[in-house]
């Protein structure tokens, strides 16, 4: 983990298909408030809020309380972690592919 106050994998905090549900409806709007967000899920309130809190565990996701109300941002500068290191494994896939098709093109008869 890069961000000393990061408590949990920016890779593991994405691994469900929930938590990258909620980063993508956070980064289509500005702020959410929470009964919001779980509206747009066939799962209750607590799942929702469990689900963001391990993405705020992992740096992704800030909150503000409004009244009552907690609302919610994402903080997308962790994901530069997860877009270095798929960069860092398709340059070598992409060398080795390459690397393949030269390979088979000096084999063809």
């Amino acid at each position: 983990m890069s961000d000393k106050n990061q408590l949990r994998d920016v890779f593991d905090a994405i691994a469900d298909p929930a938590r990258r549900r909620l980063i993508r409806l956070l980064a289509e709007a500005e702020e959410i408030p929470l009964h919001e967000l779980t509206e747009q899920f066939s799962m209750c309130r607590t799942t929702v809020s469990k689900h963001l809190t391990i993405l705020k565990d992992a740096g992704l996701v800030v909150y503000r309380k409004v009244g009552r109300e907690t609302r919610y941002r994402l903080n997308a500068s962790p994901l530069r972690e997860v877009q270095d290191w798929v960069a860092h494994h398709s340059k070598f896939w992409n060398g080795n592919l390459r690397r393949l098709s030269q390979l088979l093109e000096e084999e063809r008869p």
